[in-house]
């Protein structure tokens, strides 16, 4: 190919990506003097990126292959605009060959590796076949073309179980599978074939030995068009749920300046098998002994920013002068490693309820100031809907400090001092995760989150007497700040001040409950003197001064910073203790309550029906499959809630349904 065609400058970038990642580019490349392009689906017309660009293109609908993967349309929204480049982000089409190879022949250029270079590396079984001519570690697997069943039983029988089914063209755990015995082997497949369709477009399968206590340690690369190529040292994200990264952290903790350099020179050596250009990632596993190749990533990862910030690179300012075709402005010797950092995920979903993907609008939306080491990379605002149709990750936030510690101390401090309502996500438990005693000593694998699971998901603590005061507290200055706005001369006015009233002493009562537990008391005595709040035999002098986002809240001479949010009798409030949820009970009565069975087997979230696992009339153990519904680009199995029978299934294969409606029926034994 021409190089001149291949990278040269340009003025117009088009992000042909959504959320996090195009906000994340736009602001880098509007920072180098660039005109950007935001493309946006019927789902995403209000979007953030949106909003971020100076210009956006309407795709088509909601669904990614009708908008976000239809390159058609991406490269016909180039010519609209007059972009010159295209930058993929992550996910969705930035490892995807075609794409590149289509930008290339509409004379754009794209930001990241040729088509050539993707097939080569792109591919799982391909750059295992590349490394291993190369002589780079392996782990032992199968990577053939032939996907007969046939032919990947014989593999993975030749391997031994456990092992792992992957999809070759896979990523972010779409696609894998661990398989234990035989028998688990061909329903795998067949699922893990599925999820890669729906995900990548692409079903072809390999097979790789499940390594036993893994640690995963990958290395982030970056080659220009001059031959020069550049590692950036490595980061570690044993930290997986599913097989989906959660907490990343550079450098890793568990590697030794030796190690680290030859990590570090594997991966160069992986990536100069291609000649590669552009930034990347090469991935390895370890047993905590040796450490093997699996995979290169042919993009940016999810998780740059804390190499950025160990090395003070802006990797997508790279990306951006490597496609210019500039040589990379610093060398190998000259980049250096300075403190650490960690990043967690923070996504709209329900840790307790087997992290469901949580959709809505998004009430409430504050987060902390990004000084002390801490950076955001946001791809939502207060006021934006979390659809069905995307990855469900709402932000990153990230920590630098000189230490590991420290960086923990800090990024913990960062998600306790986050609050998001109007949809659940995973703040609580990314703070229980990475305080865990055996996160702080680093003695993890990626099973870690799995077996600490009931740990790390444990009910929040029962509310005490700061979080009852706090909640009477809460809805007094929601009173006051209703009044006050309705007239100016509220303002002023002594009968709008807390507890102000020319004489006597007044008592109102209040009751709250958690869930549908039972109900606690307090009552709050104010007038003249000081107020006070009583519950059983206390009784606590009270005060409270409003500010942005809660209020400070005195309580017998201790004030105490409360974050609070009201939503009706729906009450969240977030104070030293943790984070609470409290209904307050309606004063006057007329309290419904909506009879919800648990046993309900309906869709939890909009989704396809992709598979129908059990027939009308067979008899079903508690926990047995019955359908398997693909939400949010990741598969949900429907399982019978109790021993019985199945009475019938009111969906089949390909049907979308709405959350609510009900799948399946199941009568349980015995009735």
């Amino acid at each position: 190919m021409d190089s001149t065609k291949l990278y040269r400058r340009f003025r117009t970038l088009l992000i042909a990506n959504r959320g996090e990642i195009a906000c994340r580019v736009i602001r880098t490349a509007r920072a180098m003097g660039l005109r950007t392009v935001a493309v946006y689906s019927e789902a995403d017309r209000d979007a953030m990126h949106v909003a971020l660009a100076d210009e956006a293109v309407l795709l088509g609908p909601a669904r990614a292959r009708d908008s976000y993967l239809n390159v058609e349309r991406l490269i016909e929204a180039t010519k609209k605009t007059g972009a010159e480049a295209v930058h993929p982000g992550y996910g969705f089409l930035s490892e995807n060959a075609e794409f590149a190879q289509a930008c290339y022949g509409a004379g754009l250029v794209f930001v990241g590796p040729t088509a050539e270079m993707m097939n080569a590396m792109g591919s799982k079984s391909g750059s295992k076949a590349l490394m291993e001519k190369a002589g780079v570690p392996l782990v032992p697997g199968y990577h053939g073309d032939a996907q007969d069943d046939a032919t990947l039983a014989k593999a993975a029988e030749k391997v031994g179980f456990p092992i792992l089914v992957k999809a070759s063209a896979g990523g972010g755990g779409r696609g894998m599978r661990i398989v234990r015995s035989a028998a688990e082997l061909a329903p795998a497949i067949v699922s893990a074939k599925r999820e890669a369709k729906a995900a990548f477009g692409d079903d072809r399968m390999l097979i790789e030995k499940y390594v036993d206590n893994p640690r995963h340690i990958e290395v982030q690369i970056i080659g220009d068009s001059h031959g020069n190529l550049l590692s950036l040292f490595e980061r570690e994200c044993t930290l997986q749920r599913r097989h989906q990264k959660v907490i990343e952290e550079a450098p890793s903790p568990t590697l030794n300046a030796a190690q680290r350099e030859a990590v570090c020179a594997a991966a160069r050596k992986a990536a100069g098998a291609v000649n590669y250009v552009g930034a990347g990632t090469i991935e390895f596993v370890s047993d905590g002994k040796d450490v093997f190749f699996i995979e290169m990533n042919t993009r940016l990862q999810v998780e740059h920013p804390v190499t950025e910030l160990i090395t003070g690179v802006d990797l997508v300012e790279w990306q951006l002068r490597v496609a210019f075709g500039e040589a990379l402005p610093l060398k190998q010797d000259e980049i250096k490693l300075n403190g650490y950092a960690i990043e967690a995920r923070v996504y709209a979903e329900n840790p307790t309820r087997n992290f469901m993907p949580s959709v809505g609008r998004i009430s409430t939306w504050r987060l902390p100031a990004e000084t002390g080491g801490l950076r955001i990379d946001a791809g939502y605002r207060e006021g934006d809907t979390v659809s069905p149709y995307y990855d469900a990750m709402l932000a990153k936030m990230i920590a630098w400090a000189p230490t590991r510690d420290v960086a923990i101390d800090r990024l913990n401090r960062g998600l306790e001092d986050t609050d998001v309502r109007g949809i659940v996500t995973n703040i609580p438990f990314l703070s229980a995760l990475i305080t865990h005693p055996k996160v702080r000593a680093n003695a993890i694998d990626t099973g870690f989150i799995e077996r600490e699971l009931a740990v790390l998901t444990s009910a929040s603590p029962a509310p005490g007497e700061l979080e009852l005061c706090a909640a009477v507290a809460a809805i007094v200055n929601d009173e006051r700040g209703a009044a006050q706005s309705e007239t100016k001369s509220a303002l002023n006015s002594p009968w709008q001040t807390f507890g102000w009233q020319p004489v006597g002493r007044r008592q109102r009562n209040f009751a709250f409950r958690v869930g549908h537990g039972p109900e606690q008391k307090i009552a709050l005595n104010y007038g003249s003197g000081p107020s006070t709040c009583v519950i059983g035999e206390r009784e606590l002098t009270f005060a409270i001064a409003p500010r942005d986002g809660g209020f400070d809240l005195t309580l017998d001479g201790v004030k105490s910073s409360v974050a609070a949010v009201i939503d009706g009798h729906e009450l969240y409030l977030r104070t030293r203790n943790g984070r609470f949820d409290l209904h307050w009970v309606d004063p006057f009565g007329g309290e419904t309550e909506e009879q919800t069975g648990a046993d309900k087997i309906a869709a939890p979230l909009p989704g396809t029906v992709v598979a129908v696992l059990a027939e009308e009339g067979a008899k079903l153990e508690k926990g047995a499959p019955i359908l398997t519904l693909e939400v949010m680009k990741m598969e949900q199995t429907l399982r019978a809630p109790y021993a019985g029978v199945l009475k019938s299934i009111r969906c089949k294969v390909g049907d979308i349904v709405q959350e609510g409606i009900e799948l399946a029926v199941v009568e349980a034994s015995g009735e």
